[in-house]
């Protein structure tokens, strides 16, 4: 399955970027690319939906961290909604979902408060 990172409506203030397909080493630098250029466009708060999500490895998990730090850096924050099945097992046992404030049936993560 190919990976595809498409930019998503826009809720609660938050950039949105919608991940579908297989996020790994070979995949995980599209992800990265299209972070920092909402970065670069000033956005620092950042949504990913991982509805269509269907593998994510620890290149991928790197990319969400890194994503967070460099939102955090600059006041801001990355969010992650939609996780499912092996995607959410491993963000839970990683450790990940509570890092990224991960909550399954949060309607709107973007508007949870940042630390």
């Amino acid at each position: 399955m190919t990976f595809s990172v498409s930019d998503a409506e826009r809720g609660g203030g938050a950039a949105c970027l919608r991940l579908a397909g297989e996020l790994d080493l070979s995949t995980a630098d599209e992800l990265a690319a299209a972070i920092d250029r909402l970065n670069a466009a000033g956005e620092r708060r950042v949504l990913l939906d991982l509805t269509d999500l269907t593998f994510c490895d620890s290149t991928g998990m790197a990319v969400f961290v890194r994503g967070d730090n460099q939102a955090a850096a600059d006041g801001g924050w990355l969010r992650i909604t939609g996780a499912s099945g092996r995607v959410e097992r491993v963000l839970r046992v990683t450790g990940l979902a509570d890092v990224l404030r991960y909550v399954p049936d949060t309607a709107d993560p973007a508007s949870q408060s940042a630390p």
